[in-house]
């Protein structure tokens, strides 16, 4: 819930005003003075907004609006006034107010003036971020985050940016990984420097050298000038090498150079080439599997992970759902210049039943569309037919659901259209669950047919599977040697 601070000496003023926020459905949290408000705002950076009294005597509101402007204080101000006169107006708009109401102020104009004022908040929030990001500034505290799952990755990562250590970031596809990287960076004493991405997925295999650590004029066929390279182009700044796993073993090893010795050798220089640079990894591969396998190098492995942060999926911190979709939602229809004020109650209820296999990178691209083809102000779960079609369209999951909300209404059995075995009807009961023989099919098998289907789902990748199911990898070799499928398995390395 939007936190709103309400600013007033008159102590029933100011109980009617945070009751009146409080009934609009606002987190009212009250101050009975300038100075108060003011340790408010330095210690809760997260207040949507504040209603300021301009009348108090102690520090005015003129004087919190000047303080605020020093300090850097962002908090949209609405400010509140017995008078109507037009200069008191004047001057507390120059001095950064957005707004103003009279007192006794109207349910109606605070609700209005609060949600404007909120909605200005997050565009200027966005603005920011967006310039902190191109700028190379972005730090932990624009990181869009509730959930108590993200507050260690917080921690760690605020933790590593006052180093230089390299720091291997772990997550699946979409968490977020170089949003944290790109924090990192402007964090630390590197904020404002070059911040290089690479995607080692993507590097041509007979490029990879060149392109990570340049090469001269002339170093092979058609190397017409100098190419410096990205560990060169990031010096003192840092680089992000993304799925780091994708490297191969030779690229593996002039890495690991890099990282000891900080230099390079590019192809048909004389001698290498030192570099200052912050590495940074990232990977969706587990480096451990990847090393026993023999597909990463082990020496490189215990480099790299000095400083490992795993990053959960999404599905693991619902309550980053709401936030995300707000500030996601507001820049995509700006980006977009569609008239999107945000979404309904019923929309967001869909979109946090979804588990989300995409993570945030999938967020973001179903509301883009949803942003683009919206006909209204506010997004409708009709403007969400992906989520609705795949938390919806289960014919077995539907079918359970409707069987147990049923009403207990006595039914005729001239109208009847299925039998009934003690309050349940067959037809309700999903085919794998009964045998050939017409009986409830014994558990040992449904439990060996989720297995087969969970490793399927999951591609053999054991730790998602015994995640999935809900067990420890040990249980789970356990019963694949009980069932008879432990031949032929795919290590969490493939």
């Amino acid at each position: 819930m939007t936190r709103v601070l309400i600013v007033d000496d008159d102590v029933v003023q100011l109980r009617l005003t945070a009751e009146l926020a409080s009934r609009a459905g606002y987190a009212a949290v009250t101050a009975t003075s300038g100075r108060q408000a003011l340790d408010f705002l330095r210690a809760d950076p997260g207040i949507g907004a504040m209603v300021l009294d301009l009348v108090m005597p102690d520090l005015d509101g003129m004087a919190v609006l000047e303080s605020m402007r020093r300090e850097n204080l962002t908090t949209p101000v609405i400010v509140q006034t017995a008078q109507t006169s037009l200069d008191s107006v004047t001057a507390a708009t120059r001095h950064g107010a957005i707004d103003f109401i009279v007192k006794p102020v109207m349910p109606e104009r605070l609700q209005v003036s609060l949600r404007n004022a909120l909605k200005l908040g997050e565009l200027e929030s966005l603005v920011r971020t967006d310039r902190s990001r191109r700028t190379g500034t972005l730090s932990l505290t624009d990181v869009v985050t509730n959930a108590p799952g993200m507050d260690r990755v917080v921690s760690l990562c605020t933790k590593a940016a006052r180093g230089t250590i390299p720091v291997l970031l772990e997550g699946e596809p979409g968490v977020g990984k170089q949003m944290l990287a790109r924090a990192m960076h402007g964090s630390g004493d590197r904020a404002g420097k070059t911040f290089v991405v690479v995607n080692c997925a993507a590097l041509p295999a007979n490029q990879i050298h060149s392109i990570l650590f340049g090469h001269r004029r002339g170093a092979f066929t058609g190397a017409h000038a100098d190419q410096p390279g990205k560990f060169v182009e990031a010096h003192n700044g840092t680089i992000f090498l993304d799925e780091i796993g994708e490297l191969p073993l030779e690229t593996q090893a002039e890495l690991l150079t890099v990282l000891q010795k900080g230099e390079v050798h590019p192809l048909g220089a004389e001698r290498p080439m030192r570099v200052n640079v912050r590495v940074i990894c990232a990977t969706n591969r587990r480096l451990l599997n990847l090393t026993k396998a023999g597909a990463f190098r082990e020496d490189l492995f215990y480099q790299l992970n000095v400083f490992p942060i795993y990053v959960p999926p999404l599905r693991d911190r619902a309550e980053d759902i709401a936030p995300l979709v707000s500030h996601l939602a507001i820049r995509l229809a700006a980006e977009a210049g569609k008239r999107v004020a945000g979404v309904s109650e019923p929309a967001l209820a869909l979109l946090k039943s979804y588990d989300w296999p995409g993570n945030t990178a999938e967020l973001e691209s179903v509301l883009y569309r949803a942003v683009i083809l919206a006909e209204g102000p506010v997004l409708e779960p009709v403007d969400f037919p992906q989520v609705l079609s795949r938390t919806q369209g289960r014919p077995e999951l539907l079918t359970l659901t409707q069987a147990a909300t049923r009403s207990s209404a006595p039914v005729h059995i001239d109208t009847a259209s299925t039998q009934q075995r003690d309050g349940v009807r067959v037809d309700s009961v999903p085919d794998r669950f009964i045998a050939s023989d017409g009986q409830v099919a014994a558990l040992a098998d449904v439990e060996r047919d989720l297995i087969v289907f969970a490793l399927a789902h999951y591609g053999n990748r054991m730790s998602r599977v015994a995640r999935a199911l809900g067990i420890g990898r040990s249980t789970l070799y356990r019963k694949l040697r009980e069932y008879g499928l432990d031949e032929d398995l795919v290590s969490d390395a493939a």
